[in-house]
């Protein structure tokens, strides 16, 4: 029933917003339990018995967001998370910041004391609206007793880029409520109908994923075409009818098809300024992250470069890069022109010794012995890679490296391939892997390391009730932060000059027995420490939640891909020449 003098009680203005989220396309929320934001629990559980919205209840607010996150990755719709006052939405902000980066529709509801106990002391009550700054699209403080109608379609709005030359991303709506906060007397699971105007987010990535091949008028031109993060397959069918190499990391997919060339950070050398075949120009579709090679190629004032840029992108900023952005895939083919049969044929040629030298040194001496070889990251990235059906989550340092040195482009895309790139944070990884494997409700591989791993551990509580995700969690556990070691971390290390100090602080090595916490969590755990032990495990069905930690010595860990490294160039100049 209404208040006093026609404002909105706190239930009914909660059960105006709920609606207003289903109309705007929000089918998940995740919910973290608190009283001030009773309102909106109360007004989701009734949209939730009527079967209009999935409801996620999570105790911490960090993993809440990233599990919203999650969903919204994997479903391309808007998912929200709930909190009460205080400190619980501060809990939010990395969530936010990685759907900012990241153009991740994330839309935070955030229950707020009426403004009357605002800056006298009360309990539970800071300055709320406008929290996130620059990192929302769009916040709104709606004073209690109003109607929320309007700035919940404001927000969605911003949240799915429907505003011209903003792209997606996270929004907040500070929602003020007053008591009484529970329903009235007589009150029971309602609705939660639908009420205002319908917005719907337009697609990520071009729908047509073949066109015609390349027009012979083009001029012919040493182009590569690069894959960064959400690059989308789009990238892969460019390639192919322009006859060009096809270099892309895991989390573009678009990582397949004939154009894919493996280990193609490691090439780059072999196609530079000295060669007698150059890279003349650089095609970008997404956001390259992963190596200093591509990086150090973007970079070269020599190789002009065009971004595709159809719609706009949360991580580019006109002058700030040297990318041409073009937002239509004919004037990318007049900047790329068509590839050389012998420039296609040279890197399909150097990337296939390199797959094959890089394999030669993962299976170590002891190959076709039966018993496996012991893990080392690269080699259950690869494995990680090879076996992975459905979806397919990548966790930050080292984990989507791995996969993007050592796993081998298949000729058709396998699984669905997520990260959180935005920021390329480790925290909240498990938590995400959930929304993931919740909202595409199909089975889920995540490849994450134990520091990842033990960051986010508390991703592994599910209350009573929840949903049990089809989720298997490849944790490699080599007792540390491995990925300094292969930065210049390392060769400190190696000089002695600071002793145990660099182990110490960037290794951060541990003791944890993951079997322990896998059981404190009710979640299956199972133990293994070669390849061919991997392979088994990664062979069998997923089935709810599960664990394999992969025991590894990071010790040898820049030693090996030195080796790797020499073995590679000895390969590729053998095909190539010089």
């Amino acid at each position: 029933m209404p208040a006093a003098g026609g404002a909105l009680g706190a239930v009914e203005a909660a059960r105006v917003a709920v609606a207003a989220l289903l109309a705007a396309g929000v089918r998940s929320v995740v919910v973290a339990p608190g009283s001030r934001s009773a309102p909106m629990a109360y007004a989701l559980a009734e949209a939730d018995a009527a079967g209009r919205v999935e409801l996620l209840v999570r105790i911490d607010e960090r993993d809440a967001g990233f599990t919203a996150l999650g969903l919204a990755l994997a479903t391309g719709a808007p998912a929200a998370v709930l909190t009460t006052s205080g400190t619980a939405v501060g809990n939010l902000l990395p969530a936010v910041m990685e759907a900012n980066h990241a153009a991740v529709p994330l839309v935070v509801l955030s229950a707020d004391r009426p403004e009357e106990l605002r800056g006298t002391g009360a309990n539970q009550t800071t300055v709320q609206p406008d929290l996130f700054g620059d990192h929302v699209r769009f916040a709104a403080d709606v004073a209690a007793g109003d109607n929320p109608l309007r700035a919940v379609e404001t927000a969605l709005s911003a949240a799915t880029g429907a505003f011209e030359d903003i792209p997606p991303g996270p929004v907040q709506l500070n929602l003020a409520f007053r008591d009484p906060l529970v329903p009235a007397d007589g009150d029971r699971l309602g609705g939660g109908e639908e009420v205002g105007r319908r917005i719907h987010r337009a697609p990520r990535h071009p729908l047509a994923l073949d066109f015609p091949a390349a027009s012979a008028a083009l001029p012919e031109r040493r182009t590569v075409v690069l894959a960064g993060h959400d690059a989308g397959p789009v990238a892969e069918a460019f390639a192919r009818a322009h006859g060009l190499p096809l270099l892309a990391e895991p989390s573009s997919n678009a990582r397949f098809g004939p154009n894919a060339v493996g280990p193609y950070r490691l090439l780059l050398e072999h196609f530079g300024p000295e060669s007698g075949q150059p890279v003349e120009r650089v095609v970008l579709f997404g956001r390259p992250t992963l190596s200093r090679p591509v990086s150090a190629l973007l970079a070269r004032a020599d190789v002009p470069s065009a971004l595709y840029q159809p719609v706009p992108v949360a991580w580019y900023e006109a002058g700030r890069r040297t990318e041409l952005p073009l937002e239509t895939l004919a004037d990318l083919a007049d900047f790329a022109g068509r590839g050389p049969a012998a420039w296609l044929d040279a890197w399909l040629l150097a990337g296939a010794a390199a797959q094959h030298a890089l394999d030669q040194v993962l299976a170590g001496p002891n190959a076709g012995a039966g018993a496996g070889t012991p893990a080392t990251g690269p080699a259950v990235g690869a494995l990680v890679w090879e076996h992975a059906r459905g979806q397919l989550v990548l966790g930050s340092s080292n984990g989507i490296r791995d996969v993007d040195l050592a796993g081998a482009p298949p000729q058709e895309p396998q699984a669905t391939v997520f990260a959180n790139r935005g920021l390329a944070g480790i925290d909240g990884t498990l938590a995400t892997a959930t929304g993931i494997a919740v909202g595409g409700r199909q089975e889920t591989t995540v490849l994450l390391g134990d520091v990842t791993f033990l960051h986010d551990a508390g991703g592994l509580l599910l209350g009573a009730g929840e949903t049990e995700p089809p989720l298997r969690i490849v944790v490699l556990n080599d007792a540390g932060g491995a990925i300094f070691g292969l930065l210049e971390h390392g060769a400190v290390e190696q000089s002695g000059r600071y002793g145990t100090a660099v182990e110490r602080l960037f290794g951060t090595p541990h003791s944890v027995d993951l079997s322990a916490l896998a059981a404190a969590y009710g979640v299956a755990h199972r133990a293994v420490g070669t390849t061919a032990e991997l392979a088994a495990a990664l062979a069998e069905p997923v089935t709810g939640r599960s664990i394999i930690e992969v025991r590894a010595d990071r010790r040898d860990l820049r030693a090996l891909h030195g080796r790797i490294r020499t073995a590679v160039a000895a390969a590729v100049a053998g095909v190539l020449g010089g």
